[in-house]
């Protein structure tokens, strides 16, 4: 199994499969063998993403409704980790009771790319632009890569932008992801 390490460096979300209804147990379990053998290094975080619904339950005495607030798995029978792939982190979640085994092809982790993770909503990427609403920016990548233009309109999670660029003697609003343009 030495060939892990080859697999990513550094810190990455890795899905591991577990018996329904173990998830609690294994985070737990996990997180008391990251305690015991100082281990924060190797596997900082460890989630099992849930969603709260509210649910109906009865009425009461004046017939109306009474509700209680739920937690639901969104993906049973699996861990979510964060953690740097090692033969020792490996073996370590591996040979916890209720775990199956990593998701992966064959017994090879495979760890989830940054827009699964997004996407799942484990992780948000904070985005920082050098850039406002009225500053004059050049289209870095793409058809219009060196077209300069005005950043108009900036979206509310800042991954795409409105930009107004001037092309054949007309001023045309653009849209285009954030990260595509730079300050002037």
């Amino acid at each position: 199994m030495s060939d892990i390490n080859e697999l990513g460096s550094g810190m990455n979300w890795y899905v591991a499969h577990t018996y329904a209804g173990y998830e609690n147990k294994v985070k737990t379990n996990l997180e008391k063998i990251i305690e015991n053998r100082g281990l924060h290094h190797l596997i900082s975080d460890i989630r099992i993403p849930v969603e709260k619904t509210v649910e109906e339950v009865g009425t009461n005495e004046e017939g109306a409704p009474i509700t209680k607030e739920v937690e639901h798995k969104v993906f049973p029978s699996y861990v979510l980790i964060k953690m740097v792939m090692t033969d020792e982190t490996w073996h370590i979640v591996r040979n916890i009771r209720g775990v199956t085994g990593f998701v992966g092809p064959g017994s090879k982790p495979v760890p989830l790319s940054d827009e699964e993770v997004e996407a799942i909503g484990v992780e948000t990427r904070v985005v920082m632009l050098d850039y406002d609403v009225g500053d004059s920016v050049t289209i870095k990548t793409g058809p219009l890569k060196g077209y300069i233009g005005t950043v108009q309109e900036i979206s509310d999670d800042k991954k795409k932008i409105k930009v107004l660029v001037s092309m054949f003697g007309r001023e045309t609003p653009i849209e285009l992801d954030s990260d595509i343009v730079e300050k002037n």
